[in-house]
């Protein structure tokens, strides 16, 4: 059955039934004899998202829906999806996101030209109504890359910062040497590890210049939204970054982006911690603290140059004896 599809189609979903008929639509124009649609219902609890999906997937060819048991969380639903996929090729669609008409089938054009592991592409971030077309942080458009070769350098925007799993194709070889599954669990930035993988052991990868990809950003109910304490899984997603790292090659390079990156994420965190419920907002510095406190002065200082005085003085307050440590 796998050499008979082409590309897998993991949807994860989870209280997106305002959205479902949009998603399932655009999938509709995207639809190919050998494309399959696995949606995984992760046990909504606000609205009727698997019915509506058993409704709508019907329209569908080659859609299957599958329905946890209990809630688990997005890696965990990318994870069921990726387990009953059956394509050469894997990609993944959030339930509340959607796609340009044939956006599938030219990634797919792309990763069967070049051959490579995986397909990077742009996307459109969508804002109540207003759209704004965001790049993929590698300027080498349409050849083939060694993955690594996009991680550094450290105080600038790279690939590794470019997470999104969806914004791509990836080739089944890689589900096969042990890529391509997120760590169970993990809430939110489960693509955080999942990308720093990617780009470590990965032999080759293309960035098309395609932006078919609609991502809703700051829906009311959304996970980015709410200040609970699945947020702070941010914390364990970095913890695992820096502890793969361990064993790398090049660790101690690559291990001073990743301190970088998560000092950001930390810092955004804390200048953000009002929309945080009092009890995670404590725990939230308490953690900040822990993490920090972890990182030499010297990896700070590498860590926080050029961040900016704003974010600085919030990690100072937080961890303390930076005194030396300039923005």
């Amino acid at each position: 059955m796998a050499n008979r599809i082409t590309l897998s189609v993991v949807v994860p979903c989870y209280n997106i039934e305002p959205y479902v008929a949009e998603t399932v639509t655009s999938l509709v124009n995207n639809a190919r004899d050998d494309f399959e649609f696995l949606f995984v219902e992760d046990r909504s609890t606000k609205d009727r998202t698997y019915e509506a999906l058993l409704h709508l997937t019907g329209k569908l060819p080659r859609s299957r829906v599958i329905r946890h048991e209990r809630n688990g969380g997005l890696a965990t639903a990318r994870n069921t999806g990726i387990d009953a996929a059956e394509g050469r090729y894997l990609t993944f669609l959030d339930g509340d996101d959607w796609l340009a008409p044939g956006h599938l089938a030219r990634v797919v054009d792309v990763a069967e030209r070049f051959d490579v592991d995986f397909v990077r592409t742009d996307h459109v971030q969508v804002t109540g109504v207003e759209r704004a077309v965001h790049r993929a942080p590698e300027g080498r458009r349409h050849t083939p890359l060694d993955p690594r070769d996009s991680i550094l350098p450290v105080d600038d925007t790279t690939m590794v910062d470019y997470p999104y799993a969806w914004a791509g194709v990836y080739h089944r070889r890689l589900l096969d040497r042990g890529l391509l599954r997120f760590h169970d669990g993990l809430r939110t930035a489960e693509d955080r590890p999942w990308i720093w993988d990617l780009h470590r052991r990965a032999d080759s990868y293309v960035v098309a210049s395609l932006h078919g990809v609609f991502y809703r950003r700051g829906l009311t109910g959304s996970l980015t939204q709410i200040g609970d304490v699945r947020q702070l899984d941010f914390f364990r997603a970095f913890d695992l970054v820096l502890a793969e790292l361990a064993d790398d090659p090049e660790a101690g390079r690559l291990r001073r982006k990743a301190l970088r990156d998560y000092c950001v994420v930390i810092a955004h965190q804390l200048l953000d911690r009002r929309r945080f419920e009092r009890g995670v907002a404590a725990r939230l510095r308490q953690l900040a603290a822990e993490a920090l406190g972890a990182m030499s002065e010297e990896e700070l200082g590498e860590a926080v140059v050029g961040m900016g005085e704003e974010r600085v003085r919030v990690l100072r307050r937080v961890r303390g004896g930076m005194k030396g440590v300039a923005a």
